[in-house]
């Protein structure tokens, strides 16, 4: 078992895919020769040649139309977009095709398809390189939406994410490419979908985080210990569907939450958590439910982009807040 990054374990995942199954294909700008722009694809054309992992003219409108076609046609294609920045032109094969194919053809067609994005800041990127939109992606019936935020989480949830039937956006941040090493076995084992996962037990209020801002809250959770404050903090994961029954029951535990994503505020995913918690835990709740966000802005150039993003520092503080809730 190595000790690999979150970037070394996709690229894995992606080499065991292509072994154990003759269908499955990849395909997106410079994935090939080049081993993509994060050289997640890096030396898989080489293995299994350019029948099976090709490059794509520069369009991600022609990336997710093949996607779909090709997934129609009994394939697995498992298609990358550079930059999620880029993803806006392909919202159009997503909505209006690879959501709803199932429900078009009463069943007879499935979409089993996988979207790779890497996503969200903190790499000091140029403009239409760092966005966060994933409450969008979220919103389309028929997708499901997945977030990493460990190496051996990437590696079992992008098997788990080529085998489904279904098509899934698989959204990786980026940030933590090369951030963290963890032992990861290239064993084959796909993690289950849809599930969140608690990865510290607390017992005065809840986080909820996924992607990137998983480390931050395990940063600002590490800092309220010491406050004598205990934090549960929940990788969310599937941020589409949402495990609502794990989330519920740990906000009926701790009665306090709080939701940190670095997409913008307004409409963004914490917005449906929040909705949902009011909705089925309002008796449970001692104080308001938080979100520490982005801002409703774009995501601005590298010397800003600090101001921007979530950080340690207001999870502390909003937990602070919270926390004078009798």
């Amino acid at each position: 078992m190595a000790d690999l990054t979150m970037v070394e374990a996709i690229r894995m995942a992606l080499s065991r895919a292509l072994e154990d199954d003759p269908d499955v294909i990849i395909f997106g700008e410079d994935v090939g020769i080049d081993g993509g722009v994060f050289r997640a694809t890096d030396g898989l054309m080489q293995r299994f040649g350019a029948a099976r992992v090709r490059d794509t003219p520069l369009s991600e409108t022609v990336i997710a139309g093949m996607a779909v076609g090709a997934a129609t046609q009994g394939l697995r294609p498992v298609a990358e977009i550079q930059f999620m920045g880029f993803l806006y032109s392909a919202i159009d094969q997503l909505a209006n095709h690879a959501g709803r194919l199932r429900n078009r053809t009463r069943g007879r067609l499935s979409c089993p398809m996988v979207l790779r994005a890497p996503f969200g800041g903190g790499v000091k990127a140029p403009e239409h390189h760092s966005e966060s939109m994933e409450a969008m992606l979220a919103h389309i019936p028929g997708l499901r939406v997945i977030v990493p935020s460990t190496p051996a989480r990437a590696y079992g949830l992008l098997l788990a994410a080529i085998r489904d039937p279904d098509p899934v956006v698989f959204l990786e941040p980026k940030r933590l490419y090369r951030a963290l090493k963890e032992p990861v076995a290239n064993d084959g084992i796909a993690l289950t979908l849809d599930c969140a996962l608690v990865v510290r037990d607390g017992s005065d209020l809840t986080i909820i985080a996924w992607g990137a801002m998983v480390a931050e809250v395990g940063r600002a959770a590490d800092a309220l210990a010491e406050r004598g404050i205990s934090s549960e903090v929940i990788d969310l994961s599937s941020l589409k569907p949402i495990d609502r029954s794990a989330v519920r029951a740990s906000v009926q535990k701790t009665g306090r939450c709080i939701i940190v994503h670095e997409a913008p505020l307004t409409a963004g995913l914490g917005a449906e958590i929040a909705a949902d918690l009011a909705e089925h835990c309002l008796t449970s709740l001692l104080a308001p439910v938080v979100r520490v966000t982005g801002y409703d802005t774009v995501m601005p150039y590298a010397q800003l982009e600090d101001r921007y993003m979530p950080d340690a520092a207001r999870i502390q503080a909003a937990a602070q807040h919270v926390m004078e809730f009798a």
